[in-house]
């Protein structure tokens, strides 16, 4: 089903007092964690925290969800998921490296944050071939794409379509395989928003075949 773009305002209102704390503490464990695996070989790339905070504040404000659920597809330290929560999102994040997943967990449980972390793949059952195009078209495997791990759906106990407002932040090359998962299995009238490395943000929404991209 189509995919249309939605326009959002480009807020750099100044962030509440809460949200600078948390942020604050975030980018601390984040670059200790960096230090610490200098080949980066989980793939772990931090996205730009505030200007995603500022896409899912104008998200609240304008109203464009559908709902309150939102999952982060490879949510690395899990701090977008937990920023959702302060915005009251129910939130939760899908990573498949077993030591983001702990630190996600510290960082929220730390802030008393109601966010559930589950250690899978992101990629549903059944969905296999589009990770495995992904792989053949940019001559690599990225082990955070891997499909025979766990189903994180099925720790969460929740479907991709169960999402009214999914998060991802693809590397390079990944871009298709988001859209094409996303397309697929998201439910008609969910939300995609994207950062990439440009450091900004892309909202999408699934429309309904009915409704001819219209």
């Amino acid at each position: 089903m189509p995919l249309v773009d939605i326009e959002i305002s480009n807020n750099t209102s100044v962030l509440p007092d809460e949200i600078v704390a948390f942020l604050r503490e975030a980018d601390l464990r984040v670059s200790r964690f960096l230090d610490n695996s200098p080949l980066r070989a989980t793939g772990f790339v931090p996205s730009n925290f505030k200007t995603v905070y500022h896409a899912l504040q104008a998200i609240t404000d304008a109203n464009l969800a559908s709902g309150t659920s939102l999952c982060e597809w490879g949510s690395g330290f899990g701090v977008v998921a937990s920023l959702a929560a302060k915005l009251e999102f129910m939130a939760c994040g899908i990573e498949i490296e077993k030591d983001l997943v702990d630190a996600s967990r510290k960082l929220a449980g730390d802030f008393g944050l109601p966010v559930e972390f589950v250690q899978g793949s992101f990629i549903p059952s059944g969905a296999e071939s589009c990770a495995e195009e992904a792989f053949a078209d940019n001559n690599a495997e990225y082990s955070w794409l891997i499909t025979d791990a766990d189903d994180g759906y099925e720790e969460l106990k929740l479907d991709p379509d169960d999402f009214d407002v999914v998060f991802a932040y693809p590397w390079p090359g990944e871009e298709y395989l988001i859209t094409s998962l996303f397309e697929k299995y998201a439910a008609e009238g969910a939300l995609l928003l994207t950062y990439n490395y440009l450091e900004s943000v892309r909202l999408r929404r699934k429309l309904s075949e009915r409704s001819g991209g219209r």
